[in-house]
């Protein structure tokens, strides 16, 4: 029996509204090169690495670009997927049925937001590291540290909320790939694949990300993504 490999998968089919950036926003140049490739180039560069897959849209105008400009970096270790769906569950759920020939039930995915240039290859370690032999999976978060406050419907302060056990979740989020199928398959309402598997009844492992592991969202986070890369 082979021992389990491990693969990224990227969903970037989103068009990034919330940012207003004119153009998709991993296709934003953040440090000299498009956010998305900040990304694939972290993932060619960890070693543990098999392979990784991108889920586009069909009409995706970017990534041909993208692809002529990097490619020898990603070299036989990259496969762009135009199955792109219309929701990051969709997307997810069609790039994994995209790959079902090439991939084991046993062998783990690593999913990851596009909207992440801040990931390491230090970081993805550390989570295969943790993982690697854990019977459910689970996914890189921070413990909140902000006071938290629950509003009402005036605005105004209704509670403050215990955080003590709260974490923020990130990515990649890791699971094998015959367990995330099943998940993704049957969930509905998702935002992040951790959620899926929770609606089996299983319980996925925290593992401690990094602050410079947050999600491009907002223009703000421009300028701090900017800053992080080039650092």
């Amino acid at each position: 029996m082979n021992p389990p490999r491990y693969f990224g998968l990227i969903p970037a089919a989103g068009i990034g509204a919330r940012l207003g950036a004119g153009i998709p926003k991993q296709y934003m140049s953040l440090a000299g090169k498009p956010m998305l490739a900040h990304v694939l180039d972290t993932f060619a560069a960890a070693a543990a690495i098999a392979h990784t897959f991108v889920v586009i849209s069909a009409d995706d105008g970017y990534i041909q670009n993208l692809a002529a400009a990097t490619a020898p970096q990603w070299n036989g270790r990259t496969t762009m997927l135009f199955r792109g769906g219309e929701n990051r569950h969709a997307s997810v759920l069609n790039g994994l049925q995209a790959i079902r020939a090439q991939v084991d039930d046993d062998d783990w995915m690593l999913v990851h937001d596009a909207a992440r240039p801040g990931l390491t290859s230090a970081l993805i370690e550390q989570l295969i590291q943790t993982l690697q032999d854990d019977a459910v999976g689970g996914l890189l978060a921070l413990p909140v540290i902000d006071t938290l406050k629950r509003g009402d419907q005036n605005g105004r302060v209704a509670q403050t909320v215990d955080r003590s056990a709260l974490w923020a979740a990130q990515t990649p989020q890791m699971f094998r790939y015959g367990l995330l199928v099943q998940a993704l398959t049957q969930a509905t309402a998702l935002t992040d694949e951790a959620g899926a598997i929770e609606m089996l009844g299983l319980q996925p492992r925290l593992v401690e990300g990094s602050q410079r592991n947050f999600k491009v969202t907002l223009p703000h986070d421009v300028a701090v993504a900017e800053m992080l890369l080039r650092s």
